[in-house]
């Protein structure tokens, strides 16, 4: 069975085709850091219309790539939410109007279920079952996972996602946008413990998170150093550098003892870290090094949002396709609402 996969939920428009019995035939993604970067963020209108101009030539390509045609498509899925909703539309309506002129059934996907299956696309695979770390600038999570459709929520974040508070942070200090990635590039030439950060709820005996007063705390740092050195501009460029590695380790600390403290409650071995925060370097290092644990990451190229993970969702979903008709999006869908 050949899935298309179309992928609209926020600032990139991925398409891939996944085929069941030969796995990943193509993908193409086109992001849009380049134009939101002038307004320092994310502007869903632009994102809107930008999707509507992506989306057919990006599947052409793909097509092309593969060697396939709209013929050889079997299931259309999309990304149904969360998201933005003028995004997930523009998604939305391409897949089901391609499915209905094709005469295809459609698949609709959770996005974070995209997410958190992406490490199976890996050549080294994880087995069922494991914890997964959600881990983006829209949400932060601990799931249990026993299965396809299996899914326990373990715990989460009460207030800003790991991603939005690297993102949050990293416009504090000044960094273009996509601040998260910068912050993360600096923090190699910060020097370890020359600040102290919080570990906001590291030690609440349960599984869920707060980046919020982490923030806060960087910010109150910012301003005591310049009241200090009377900087009013830009930070000195070592001082800002410490900042972004005291409040990277401060972000790894907690989501590394947080992923024992998952393991060690499900007495699972192994750990999925998903999304597009697990690209950070230091998260990597931190999580790889738990003892007698294998973790697994998806490609770097899937971290961020991509048509390959909802293509891939789409085919364990198969039994789900149904004949493309009425549609619409969920922009607030919450996981709870498709686990056990």
């Amino acid at each position: 069975m050949l899935v298309l996969g179309i992928e609209s939920s926020c600032d990139e428009t991925g398409v891939a085709l996944y085929d069941s019995t030969h796995g990943l035939l193509a993908h193409q993604l086109h992001t849009q850091i380049a134009m939101h970067a002038e307004y320092g963020g994310v502007v869903p209108e632009l994102a809107s219309r930008d999707h509507i101009r992506r989306l057919t030539p990006l599947t052409h390509a793909c097509l092309q790539q593969a060697g396939k045609t709209y013929r050889d498509i079997d299931a259309i899925a999309y990304t149904q939410g969360p998201g933005l909703g003028g995004a997930l539309l523009a998604g939305a309506s391409f897949a089901n109007a391609l499915a209905f002129a094709l005469n295809k059934p459609i698949i609709p996907v959770h996005h974070l279920e995209g997410h958190m299956l992406s490490p199976l696309l890996s050549e080294e695979k994880p087995a069922f079952p494991f914890v997964a770390l959600l881990v983006s600038g829209g949400h932060t999570q601990f799931m249990a996972v026993k299965g396809i459709g299996d899914y326990t929520l373990l715990g989460e974040s009460i207030d800003d996602a790991a991603g939005e508070a690297f993102d949050k942070t990293a416009k504090l200090l000044g960094l273009p946008y996509p601040g998260g990635a910068k912050l993360s590039e600096l923090a190699r030439l910060g020097k370890p413990g020359s600040l102290h950060f919080p570990r906001p709820m590291l030690h609440s005996h349960d599984l869920n998170m707060s980046f919020s007063g982490l923030k806060t705390a960087v910010l109150t740092a910012v301003n005591k150093i310049r009241t200090e050195t009377g900087c009013d501009a830009e930070l000195p460029e070592q001082i800002r550098n410490n900042i972004c590695r005291e409040f990277q380790d401060a972000v790894v600390d907690v989501l590394t003892s947080k992923a024992k403290q998952a393991l060690k409650q499900t007495g699972y071995q192994q750990l999925v870290v998903a999304g597009g925060v697990g690209a950070n370097w230091q998260l990597r290092q931190s999580l790889n090094n738990l003892p007698g644990v294998r973790t697994f990451f998806p490609p770097m190229a899937y971290c961020t949002d991509n048509g390959a993970m909802i293509a891939f969702a789409g085919a364990m979903h198969l039994a789900s396709a149904q004949p493309a008709a009425g549609f619409n999006v969920k922009p607030r869908w919450p996981l709870s609402q498709i686990v056990q």
